[in-house]
């Protein structure tokens, strides 16, 4: 049985090392992924993004996950948790690998999310984050390299690319 993977890809206009950046840093992750954050690039240390800071703990975002793998310039991962909306599975956690690949035109990003528990809350996490994953942040990241950082009070409308 092939196991259940979201994927994603999009090519940023942007020199490898600040595309990577963007993921590894907390003023890049702060510049396209979510407002706030608590990042260390050690294995095991926080990999936490904050998309509703002021809402008490446990409901934040992305709480409770950590770095996995560096390999700087080519491969970045870490774990990562249910929306607060299905605490269900939130404390249960999945994986994400990000792959960077330099181009004449910019950067190749490749998203690869796996690591899912079967059921219904499982299946909703699931199509939450497929959504998530290829209709916000990869397109807010390309968003970044073409038009700067994100105004967080006045997020983008994707729809106008």
């Amino acid at each position: 049985m092939k196991e259940r993977a979201i994927v994603g890809e999009v090519i940023v206009e942007g020199e490898l090392e600040e595309v990577w950046q963007a993921w590894t840093t907390e003023q890049g992750v702060i510049s396209f992924f979510a407002p706030e954050c608590k990042l260390d690039l050690r294995p095991g240390s926080a990999y936490e993004i904050y998309f509703a800071p002021d809402s008490p703990e446990g409901s934040r975002g992305a709480e409770g996950c950590t770095v996995m793998t560096v390999q700087p310039m080519k491969l970045f991962s870490f774990t990562w948790t249910a929306p607060p909306s299905i605490p269900t599975i939130r404390g249960q956690l999945t994986h994400v690998v990000i792959r960077f690949e330099p181009l004449p035109e910019g950067t190749r990003v490749t998203l690869y999310h796996d690591g899912w528990g079967s059921g219904p809350d499982w299946d909703r996490a699931f199509e939450y984050f497929e959504r998530a994953w290829n209709k916000i942040v990869l397109p807010l990241l390309a968003h970044r390299f073409r038009h700067g950082a994100v105004d967080w009070e006045h997020p983008p409308n994707l729809g106008e690319g």
